[in-house]
């Protein structure tokens, strides 16, 4: 079977079906072979690894991750798709397409079919709409996973490694770094697409950590008191969680959770590190 991270081969395969991408899956197709190089090599793949590909579109990346891994197993939302990587993985015997919704999909069930329960590797080219609540759904549900390595909008990248004080932290920066250690691995421009999207890409390799690196009394409590903090990100910390519509703490309570952790009661939860907020979220859980 032909290449397909080449754009002439892409071309083929498309027109051959009569192929038509559908905007409400976000399909935007590699046809670049060292960026596809680049993501196998970032994944550290080898041929003890079960990957996860989810939206494999036409198998592009599918074919190398197939020479690569042990076993490949790809999920697929879009059905007219199906045929497609029936024809173009055919030659692969380690390679499993599934047609179904990731975000529906029961991910430890996978793993313990395909690998024994041992953890999975997952790389994607994700649709950019879906990008957080894919990566946030397969670490919040304690999935046994030992890598994501993704390509997502840069600016999405960008989040996800942001440090305290700058304009890209935020709530999204904060819940991928309690669970993983990210790194931007490749910054990928629209040309590398099909059809080009609007915005410049990145892969980003997402380490999952064996345990996370502070320690949470509850760790619904931590990520609401998060997205609370960033609802209103220019004003005081203090001010942003009173006027929270998810959990209101009062502004005495705050103050003096942050006295008692030698913090000024002026400070914006943009300056907040993991660890304070952490810290924070451990002094308001045990004085509710």
């Amino acid at each position: 079977m032909a290449t397909l991270g080449i754009p002439q081969n892409t071309i083929a395969v498309l027109q051959k079906y009569q192929f038509h991408f559908q905007k409400k899956y976000g399909q935007n197709f590699l046809i670049d072979t060292s960026v596809l190089e680049r993501i196998i090599r970032a994944a550290h793949i080898d041929k003890a690894d079960c990957v996860l590909e989810i939206g494999p579109g036409i198998g592009t990346m599918t074919q190398y991750l197939a020479e690569s891994a042990g076993k490949v197993i790809a999920v697929e939302i879009d059905k007219a798709l199906i045929p497609i990587l029936e024809e173009t993985l055919a030659p692969y015997e380690n390679v499993t397409v599934l047609q179904g919704d990731i975000l529906k999909t029961d991910v430890g069930e996978l793993a313990e079919r395909c690998n024994g329960g041992k953890p999975l590797k997952v790389v994607a080219n994700l649709p950019y709409y879906i990008t957080t609540p894919i990566i946030m759904g397969l670490f919040e549900k304690s999935v046994p996973l030992e890598s994501i390595t993704v390509m997502v909008q840069k600016e999405v990248a960008e989040r996800m490694q942001a440090g305290p004080g700058t304009k890209d932290y935020g709530a999204l920066s904060l819940a991928v770094q309690y669970y993983a250690e990210p790194e931007i691995v490749a910054n990928v421009p629209p040309n590398c697409f099909m059809p080009r999207p609007n915005v410049g890409s990145a892969v980003v390799k997402l380490k999952r950590f064996e345990k996370p690196p502070v320690e949470a009394a509850d760790e619904k409590f931590l990520f609401m008191l998060i997205r609370a903090a960033f609802s209103q990100r220019r004003k005081m910390l203090i001010n942003a969680l009173a006027g929270s519509g998810e959990a209101a703490f009062s502004k005495e309570r705050t103050e003096a959770a942050l006295e008692a952790m030698g913090i000024s009661a002026q400070i914006r939860g943009e300056k907040l590190t993991l660890s304070q907020f952490a810290e924070l979220s451990n002094l308001l859980y045990t004085s509710e």
